[in-house]
């Protein structure tokens, strides 16, 4: 059996941060990742806003600059705004942020998956090649994803996705801005190209209620795009996943477990962004664990009140518009561009009441 103050389970952004910080300060922190290798496979669009920039240091991870984001309505309009950000290696951003975590002292174990948790004994079986080990645990930080197994294990309920496709294609000019394309073909999302050096993320989300193929639309704005000479025909990745658009969990600390990241809700329910608020709420909450540990018996309502404070409000107007437009995504309304801006962030509408 095996001691830990702290478990980490899922090594994303969110739960590197969160065993970088419980290490540093000074928790017994073992982190676990399913994945074989932490970062892989990629499923993000790899966009990080500047104030991110200083974990964007490590070899190989910076790929470039991002000034302004065009957004283009059914119509043709399009709407240019200053959009700074950073354009990185997720891999090897995810790489980085877990080295600082081992740096810091926490052991990591990928190829790492929760099997079973008792929560009321503070248990935890962990299953590897090696076969199934018992944790012990004092807190429990849950990093593990939109369909987090930690959630599962507590009979919490499954937070709201859509999915997402995305091909890794090359780029045909160098181009530093970011194109959104709103559309009725991708209902409950919409279409972006992210370019980075010498290629390009081009990828679309939508509702899977509304929208079971993403094939389809995907392969469409791809042959457009490489008419207009933007892009090549070849596709160097595919890949795909989940993105919760509900808002935050009811709860962010269920007894000794806190939950970071995605698996709390942290995206940002219209644009998908999340990168940010991962690290942010990994960090925090690995901190509030270690306070917790060394007697500070607020430090966990102390998480959630900051947590809420910093997030809930611009999440909960995320995903109150995104419930108001939903039923227009079926009609007629959704080949408009006034609904569009009404439900895109670079537009006024979307903020007014």
């Amino acid at each position: 059996m095996r001691i830990a103050d702290v478990l980490v389970v899922g090594l994303g952004p969110a739960g590197s941060a969160a065993a970088a910080a419980a290490a540093r300060a000074g928790a017994r922190v073992l982190g676990a990742d399913k994945r074989h290798e932490i970062g892989l496979p990629v499923q993000c669009a790899e966009f990080i806003p500047r104030p991110l920039g200083r974990y964007a240091q490590g070899d190989g991870v910076l790929r470039q600059t991002i000034a302004g984001m065009r957004s283009v309505l059914p119509s043709g309009a399009q709407t240019h705004t200053e959009f700074p950000g950073l354009m990185i290696d997720r891999a090897a951003f995810d790489h980085a942020l877990a080295a600082e975590a081992h740096g810091a002292g926490a052991a990591l174990a990928t190829a790492t998956q929760l099997v079973h948790l008792d929560a009321l004994r503070h248990q935890a079986t962990l299953r590897s090649a090696a076969g199934e080990q018992t944790v012990n645990y004092r807190l429990l930080v849950a990093a593990d994803g939109p369909h987090s197994t930690v959630a599962k294990a507590l009979g919490l309920p499954e937070l709201e996705t859509v999915h997402t496709r995305q091909y890794t294609v090359p780029l045909q000019v160098p181009y530093a801005d970011t194109d959104i394309w709103l559309a009725p073909d991708y209902p409950g999302g919409y279409a972006w190209l992210f370019p980075k050096g010498g290629c390009a993320n081009l990828g679309l989300g939508a509702d899977k209620h509304l929208q079971a193929d993403l094939k389809q639309p995907l392969d469409a704005l791809h042959r457009r795009l490489v008419a207009a000479g933007r892009l090549g025909e070849a596709i160097l990745c595919r890949t795909g996943g989940a993105i919760p658009v509900g808002g935050l969990r009811e709860r962010l600390v269920v007894n000794d477990v806190l939950f970071a990241g995605d698996a709390a809700g942290f995206t940002h329910p219209i644009s998908g962004a999340g990168i940010a608020a991962a690290v942010v709420s990994g960090e925090r909450a690995g901190r509030a664990a270690a306070e917790y540990l060394r007697g500070a018996k607020a430090a966990l309502d102390d998480f959630e009140e900051d947590m809420r404070d910093q997030f809930e409000a611009s999440l909960a107007r995320a995903a109150a518009r995104r419930r108001q437009m939903l039923d227009g995504w079926r009609g007629a309304e959704a080949k408009q561009d006034g609904f569009h801006r009404r439900g895109w962030i670079a537009f006024p509408e979307y903020f007014a009441a």
